[in-house]
């Protein structure tokens, strides 16, 4: 689950960002947007876009013509017109610590401090959109990490491998495999990584439950 980079158990049991008042972390925007260094020297070279609207996305246009839109709060990400502004070349593999319904909530209420590209339904594979592909979604606890991947949350817990379902697996690597297509992404494990990959995370997610080896073979259609 996206959230802060903040000292968790190692199981990553309420890994997820709670509302401000439960859980007050007075630099938690900075760190989900990678330091407060990187954040001022992205609003830098990003100038008046974040400001104007610009990449704010269109209520009525996915990017994954299978997705729903449910889109997160504005404060939750930051608006960009990427590939442009800045290439797109991973995809980051999440496990929400929520219900599918949590999450979306979560990303809608603006001092959460994170949200997430897509968010994959473990019952029967539903995908929702919340930031468009464009934007730069708060979501790796990494600033330069953020800048460069489409996120993707999974329904579920790292310890409970129930919520792997085929219908999730085949679903989000259909989205997947689609990202990669489209910004030409190696569909590799160089390429797809799981978020405790990500530089500087305390993040254990997707978790040893979490097939990587049927995951690639579905991305890539063996």
């Amino acid at each position: 689950m996206v959230r802060p980079s903040r000292p968790r158990p190692a199981d990553d049991r309420g890994l997820s960002a709670r509302p401000a008042h439960l859980d007050p972390t007075p630099t938690r925007r900075s760190l989900l947007r990678g330091g407060l260094a990187l954040g001022a020297t992205a609003g830098a070279v990003l100038g008046s876009e974040l400001w104007s609207g610009a990449g704010a996305a269109d209520a009525v246009t996915v990017d994954y013509p299978t997705a729903t839109w449910a889109p997160a709060s504005s404060a939750n990400y930051t608006a960009a017109s990427r590939p442009t502004t800045y290439p797109v070349d991973l995809v980051v593999i999440h496990v929400t610590q929520e219900t599918f319904a949590d999450t979306i909530s979560l990303f809608q209420d603006p001092a959460h401090a994170a949200a997430a590209h897509y968010v994959v339904r473990s019952a029967d594979g539903a995908v929702d959109q919340c930031v468009r592909e464009h934007d730069i979604a708060w979501h790796a606890g990494n600033w330069d990490y953020n800048t460069r991947s489409i996120g993707i949350e999974h329904e579920g817990w790292v310890d409970q491998p129930a919520y792997f379902t085929n219908a999730l697996y085949r679903a989000s690597a259909a989205l997947t495999a689609a990202v990669c297509t489209k910004y030409g992404i190696p569909k590799d494990r160089n390429h797809i990584i799981g978020h405790y990959q990500v530089p500087g995370t305390d993040h254990t997610d997707p978790g040893p439950n979490w097939d990587w080896v049927r995951y690639l073979r579905l991305v890539n259609g063996v």
